[in-house]
């Protein structure tokens, strides 16, 4: 049997995902407002969900989102940011704003049409379409390996055309009291969070356009260990300790982590440390010393030690070959 040409879809296939597009908002500056997704809100589409997941799609405007114990992530129009976890958060048009409840401003539209908000002091307009994907099955692991939020530029995005034609067809079909095609909304939720999350896959791996651990969560121990993994990198794991963590032996779970995914647990750790290291120098917003303790090494010392046997130069050198690259 070949090899799988998207590993990432095939995972995710391996949970039947359920969207839907179920809010048009207008926000105007100043604005600030509070949001919760609930199995309530889902149920005519989705019974008794175990996964959920929040997505805005911003279609003009800007605004900031933020989850408590987050920074502030900024969003404009062409994105789409992703709660992975369903969190509460805040969409604000500026910072420092009291917060208004999301919930108590939604009026529903009496034809079955797109339940709508319109909030805000008459500023510039912030619209966005606002939906989810979930899951009534059990909790497909790749969840568990992703950041809280997860931004997506439609942009850059492979799918950038399909996607906004969607959900402007959606928005617009609702918006006329027209309920648009189950099917359609579904596979519009589904090519959102594949997209948001082949990039942060890809952003977290440089080079590496397959990445072998999606292979390790087709099987469930080697899921969870690959879970803890990414949850805490500043972890230092033991491989005995790990192995014990999701209930195997250590020579098997060595044997079988190696096998599906490429390295064995504690190379596969340093090696997403580097990779995650190498996108914070390139992104320029961090010193060495934060990046350091981002990756869990203690000292800068010590980082910059590890990161020169992996990449072969310091992290000074790259950051500057990397800023320097076309």
């Amino acid at each position: 049997m070949g090899r799988m040409s998207d590993p990432l879809s095939d995972v995710l296939r391996s949970v039947k995902l359920t969207g839907g597009v179920f809010l048009d908002v207008r926000l105007t500056a100043p604005f600030c407002v509070v949001s919760e997704l609930t199995s309530e809100d889902v149920r005519a589409i989705l019974q008794n969900p175990v996964q959920l997941v929040f997505f805005h799609v911003v279609m003009a405007g800007r605004m900031l989102l933020e989850v408590e114990g987050e920074p502030a992530v900024e969003v404009e129009a062409g994105e789409i940011v992703l709660l992975t976890h369903n969190d509460v958060h805040t969409l604000a048009s500026e910072p420092g704003l009291v917060p208004v409840e999301a919930r108590s401003l939604v009026v529903v539209s009496e034809d079955g049409g797109l339940a709508r908000i319109s909030h805000g002091g008459g500023g510039e307009e912030t619209r966005m379409a606002c939906g989810f994907l979930g899951s009534a099955a059990d909790v497909n692991p790749v969840f568990r390996m992703l950041p809280r939020v997860l931004k997506l530029d439609l942009r850059h995005a492979a799918s950038r055309d399909w996607v906004e034609s969607s959900v402007r067809f959606a928005v617009a079909e609702l918006a006329r009291g027209r309920l648009a095609s189950a099917g359609v909304v579904s596979r519009l939720a589904e090519v959102l969070f594949v997209e948001a999350v082949r990039h942060h896959v890809q952003s977290s791996a440089p080079g590496d356009h397959e990445p072998r651990w999606l292979t390790g969560l087709t099987d469930p121990h080697v899921a969870d260990a690959l879970a803890l993994i990414h949850r805490d990198l500043r972890r230092e794991w033991v491989t005995g300790d790990l192995a014990r963590a999701v209930g195997m032996s250590r020579s098997v779970f060595v044997e079988r982590f190696t096998s599906l995914v490429g390295l064995p647990p504690i190379s596969y750790q340093r090696r997403l440390r580097m990779a995650l290291a190498c996108q914070q120098l390139r992104e320029g917003r961090f010193a060495i010393s934060q990046v350091a303790d981002a990756v869990g090494y203690e000292s800068e010392e010590a980082f910059s030690r590890a990161f020169k046997r992996a990449m072969g130069t310091s992290p000074a050198q790259w950051r500057l070959r990397s800023a320097l690259a076309p």
